[in-house]
């Protein structure tokens, strides 16, 4: 049993919601989505997330949720009344922080100007529009249901909405890529004046279509003069990268995400939903939800799949596998408030990682160097217990 130490503090709490849904699977999609048949099950489904939530709110402890994501799958399938129910009831289980942020995915192929006006009237403040890319050919390869030009329409309807805050999610390293296309879509994402970018490489995950049958990806070294001249390109354009792949203007990162980062709590709602949730006694779990959305809604069966209690000697790399994904780290002492661990605990490894080049020798601060960034498995292994 693990025990906290003088130090731990209990962190701020945000909200995941899943909704499994999407109008197809991708092929490089490893996430939990599930085709949508003619109708979804908006009702039945918001019912099982607010008695999902019942069912955790002993995890709250009192705190008021920073932030709410809504995730999938495609969650923009859903009504905006299907929607403002779900938060009228989260609201009433759980007190918002006043400057709550609230982000719900959603694809250009489910746009529409109305619906986006109804969801931003319910408090929803942030949009996540899945892009991926602007040129049709990739657009064809990657199975996405839209085109360019309503990729394009997409952020200008999201803007004419009322939604003042977005991110755009846009890949590189695609089939058949080269530099200049690349770049193209990079410029096209920053012509739309999007707050937030999160600009990462296409993947070949297990349990993907993709993994089964690979597409030709570019040679390694387009890959390196992609992600060279794509992070020069939104540095002169005024965002900023914080982490592995996420790029903001000034005062816009994601805050959700950045909870995550830095070791925060969330509980997780909804067919195959993950949580990280701590006690005041510095007790630290990972729970996880009934992936399948037929057993979900099923009474008979339970929500919760399965929970792990953290052991002391693997919160090093739990803490350290988030927060050196941001590039200028953390606070040090931020281990401590979030693990119950004295610093002490990382001082092997860290005068290892340090000796390596992969940890800045900063003692106030966790932070990756460059080539840590880089190599960021290399030096997290160093912390495995």
């Amino acid at each position: 049993m693990q025990l906290a130490a003088c130090g731990f503090e209990l962190p701020p709490l945000a909200l995941y919601v899943h909704i499994p849904w999407c109008v197809r699977k991708c092929p490089y999609c490893d996430f939990n989505s599930h085709a949508a048949g003619p109708e979804l099950p908006e009702e039945a489904y918001v019912d099982a997330l607010l008695a999902d939530l019942d069912a955790d709110l002993s995890h709250v402890h009192g705190r008021r949720l920073t932030s709410i994501f809504f995730g999938g799958g495609t969650p923009s399938l859903f009504s905006a009344k299907a929607l403002g129910r779900l938060l009228a009831g989260v609201e009433r289980r759980v007190a918002f922080e006043n400057n709550i942020e609230i982000t719900l995915e959603a694809n250009p192929g489910t746009f529409e100007q109305a619906k986006f006006r109804d969801y931003r009237a319910l408090g929803i403040n942030r949009l996540s529009i899945g892009i991926q890319s602007f040129q049709e050919d990739k657009l064809k390869a990657l199975g996405r249901i839209h085109d360019g030009g309503e990729a394009i329409r997409a952020a200008d309807m999201a803007r004419q909405a009322g939604f003042d805050n977005f991110n755009l999610d846009l890949m590189h390293g695609l089939p058949g890529q080269s530099l200049d296309e690349a770049l193209a879509d990079l410029r096209q994402a920053i012509a739309l004046a999007p707050t937030h970018l999160s600009w990462y490489q296409l993947t070949l995950e297990p349990n993907t279509l993709f993994w089964s049958q690979p597409p030709q990806l570019p040679e390694d070294d387009i890959l390196w003069d992609i992600q060279e001249a794509g992070q020069a390109l939104l540095t002169a354009e005024g965002y900023a990268q914080y982490e592995v792949s996420a790029y903001a203007w000034d005062g816009r990162r994601a805050r959700h995400n950045l909870n995550y980062w830095t070791f925060g709590d969330f509980l997780g709602i909804g067919a195959g939903a993950h949580a990280k949730l701590s006690d005041p006694h510095g007790r630290i779990q990972r729970t996880w939800k009934t992936r399948l959305p037929k057993d979900y809604l099923n009474p008979e069966k339970p929500f919760q799949a399965g929970e792990r209690l953290l052991e002391r000697d693997e919160l090093p790399f739990e803490f350290l596998m988030n927060v050196l994904r941001l590039t200028e780290g953390v606070p040090a002492a931020l281990f401590t408030q979030r693990t119950g661990l004295p610093l002490a605990e990382l001082d092997k490894a860290r005068r290892d990682a340090e000796a390596r080049g992969l940890l800045q020798t900063d003692p106030s601060r966790l932070t990756a160097t460059r080539d840590g960034q880089l190599f960021l498995n290399d030096l997290l292994q160093l912390f495995l217990p």
